[in-house]
């Protein structure tokens, strides 16, 4: 059986630090990766990075110092701004190669939109990959999936359950112990019926044919 190693990617995007403290003290990270003005973040969370990667054009010159003046094993991955990819497209990219089987993104929903929906895209690379990838915030744990899923009400990471279509159709979607179940219901990109669902009991499941959903536990 492969071994799961869990890597910690902190993007340039917003982050409410607080959540990102509790949030890392209740988990294990084996790899941690700053991702440009991320290094901000990892700094004030006092993490030691693994791997710093991006233009680091955003990132504030002093913690830019602090870490280059520590004794640290840390990866410097500098890239040009003018580049084909994102700086969190390079840093999953860094991960994988880190041996990461399980990703999770904070810093990667608020701020730009642009970034924010091609990080979502970012989760089916992933996943194509076979790394499970998530993006988490204060309020939101987003991940894409082409299998189906069980959720246990004691872990989900909120009330509300959401499936869309990444894929231009998804097949026979069931939905099982959830507040509004579905049975083989076809769905495709424009509609918002899987919005907002809730389970019923200790578990839900959800199952379907074919496509690509992206799935967000939340809470308000």
């Amino acid at each position: 059986m492969k071994e799961e190693i869990t890597g910690l990617i902190v993007t340039g995007g917003p982050i409410d630090l607080v959540f990102a403290q509790k949030f890392i003290m209740e988990r294990t990270f084996d790899r941690i990766i700053a991702v440009d003005r991320g290094v901000n973040a990892v700094s004030k969370l006092n993490l030691i990075p693994d791997a710093i990667v991006g233009d680091l054009d955003s990132a504030d010159e002093s913690v830019l110092k602090e870490f280059k003046s520590r004794t640290l094993d840390t990866t410097w991955e500098i890239h040009k701004p003018e580049k084909d990819e994102t700086d969190t497209e390079l840093a999953i990219t860094t991960a994988i190669r880190l041996g990461c089987t399980k990703i999770i993104l904070l810093g990667a929903t608020g701020g730009r939109l642009d970034h924010f929906l091609g990080n979502l895209h970012l989760l089916y690379a992933s996943l194509k990959q076979g790394v499970e990838a998530a993006i988490v915030d204060e309020r939101n744990w987003i991940t894409v999936t082409e299998k189906e899923r069980v959720f246990e009400s004691d872990k989900i990471f909120g009330k509300y359950i959401s499936f869309l279509p990444l894929s231009e159709e998804v097949k026979g979607i069931t939905l099982t112990g959830f507040k509004y179940p579905l049975h083989k219901k076809d769905i495709t990109i424009g509609t918002s019926l899987c919005i907002s669902n809730e389970l019923t009991g200790a578990a839900g499941k959800m199952e379907f044919d074919s496509g690509i959903l992206i799935c967000v536990e939340s809470h308000d």
